[in-house]
């Protein structure tokens, strides 16, 4: 096999959450650039529908499921109707999640709930339906965050705790089911980049982020999908329980 070969993913499907806007949109056009036919969740049916257009000019095919992944049995409905649409889910990119900006001392207990079961319980439960159903070969990447191993310009206990949750979540899920069902799971930690949910964060504290950020820059969307493809395809295909961190050297200063 020729080594871009293996970056491809033709013949793939890869469900992604949170593909409404923001990184999900970019990894799910990404994807399909590289050959996979997409399936799209997210809560925003409208949102979905405009991801779908962009996804089949990447040359997929896209199938949208309207799904809240903080309920387990949506969840499940979601990866019922992806095997009844396609017959088969090689590659899971658990991206959905949200964020609570407060104080400690000021977080509500349903905000710091909300954030974990979207966050973390989400994730699992997507993880789990779809390692049900999925071959040898298939790959789960879960999106963490720098969140995870260092402090941000903002107050977020409940999803640096998430994302921290994250880690080892992919860790132990990589250690079960690559034994037993061949399936690699890994994990990226996103640093600053432009989005829908980052860009209230990003304003006005550009100042306090920059100076830790090595290559002097936000990162762009498509740099995040690149390494997500390289994670789902073949070529990652000796690589399990990492976390790959993408930040521009944020975690290193």
């Amino acid at each position: 096999m020729h080594v871009l070969d293996r970056f491809r993913l033709d013949s793939k499907v890869v469900l992604v959450t949170g593909a409404s806007s923001g990184l999900g949109v970019a990894i799910a056009q990404a994807c399909a650039e590289a050959g996979a036919d997409i399936v799209l969740a997210a809560r925003r049916a409208e949102k979905l529908a405009a991801t779908a257009v962009l996804v089949t000019a990447a040359g997929g095919a896209a199938f949208t499921v309207t799904t809240d992944i903080s309920d387990p049995q949506q969840v499940q409905d979601m990866v019922d109707a992806a095997m009844a649409h396609y017959g088969h889910i090689d590659i899971l990119v658990n991206n959905a999640g949200i964020s609570s900006v407060a104080a400690a001392t000021r977080e509500t207990p349903k905000d710091f709930r909300d954030v974990v079961e979207t966050n973390l319980h989400g994730s699992f439960w997507a993880a789990q339906a779809c390692a049900r159903v999925m071959r040898p070969g298939s790959s789960i990447i879960n999106v963490a965050s720098t969140s995870a191993f260092t402090t941000s310009p903002l107050p977020q206990a409940a999803y640096s705790a998430s994302k921290a949750a994250i880690v080892g979540l992919t860790r132990e899920l990589a250690s079960q089911w690559g034994r037993r069902k061949g399936i690699r799971v890994n994990a990226v930690a996103p640093g600053a980049f432009r989005t829908e949910m980052t860009e209230t964060g990003l304003s006005g504290h550009e100042d306090m982020i920059l100076p830790r950020i090595v290559l002097d820059r936000i990162g762009d969307p498509e740099e995040l999908a690149a390494t997500v493809v390289w994670l789902a395809s073949d070529a990652a295909g000796y690589v399990t329980g990492q976390t790959i961190v993408v930040d521009g050297g944020f975690t290193i200063t």
